[in-house]
């Protein structure tokens, strides 16, 4: 009898948690469909909604700025077990239940992790602080609610580099858009996508290769 009731309990154990593994939702608007999964009991519902709701709001303007083409079908995992703040592979993101807790507020790590399904640049990808800081140049330029994150471009400090990714370089492409050539990381992006970036574009777009327009970025970094 005790061997029956601790089976009862470890099969309702399994069940339990095979239904929160695979709890979803499907959502459809915009002309895309977004899978939103969940094995965090206690995610608030609110938070939840804020997250498919920016999801909507933004992946059709990137989808329009840089790659029509991009998926149709996008999933969210929010997630107990990952402990970095998000991931994406192909079109999956993953997304901390603990990072979510302590910065609820942080709304636009979709706009930045939804940026990587629409680079989409396959196996041929470019330098990693390049796809790295395209994407925050991405979150910057998008983002619904950076303010409310307290998510800034950063101001130029000495020994940064172009390389230092994410925001850093999302700030320098900035610039780069003020003040050199409208439309250059558009550009870079689709290079990229194409798999026929070198290093060569940034001269041939702008007359200046990476380390010069660094340089001249250090010497006047004001972005207006």
């Amino acid at each position: 009898m005790k061997k029956h009731s601790i089976f009862i309990i470890l099969l309702l154990a399994i069940i339990f948690n095979n239904s929160v593994s695979k709890a979803q939702d499907v959502v459809s608007k915009k002309g895309y469909t977004l899978t939103f999964e969940s094995n965090f009991a206690a995610l608030d519902p609110k938070l939840k909604k804020r997250l498919i709701e920016t999801f909507f709001t933004v992946y059709p303007e990137l989808a329009k700025e840089y790659n029509p083409n991009t998926a149709k079908k996008v999933t969210f995992f929010v997630d107990t077990a990952y402990k970095g703040v998000a991931e994406t592979a192909n079109d999956k993101v993953v997304i901390s239940s603990m990072w979510m807790i302590k910065h609820p507020e942080d709304i636009d790590v979709v706009t930045h992790e939804v940026m990587h399904i629409v680079q989409n640049y396959g196996n041929t990808v470019g330098p990693g602080w390049l796809t790295e800081g395209i994407a925050d140049y991405a979150r910057s330029t998008f983002g619904v609610d950076n303010a409310g994150a307290r998510w800034t471009l950063p101001e130029l400090k000495p020994g940064q580099s172009y390389k230092n990714s994410y925001r850093i370089t999302a700030r320098f492409f900035t610039w780069m858009e003020a003040k050199v050539k409208p439309g250059i990381i558009k550009t870079v992006d689709k290079s990229l996508r194409d798999h026929t970036y070198t290093n060569n574009i940034w001269k041939h777009e702008t007359g200046k290769d990476l380390d010069e327009l660094w340089a001249e970025y250090v010497k006047n970094p004001k972005l207006t």
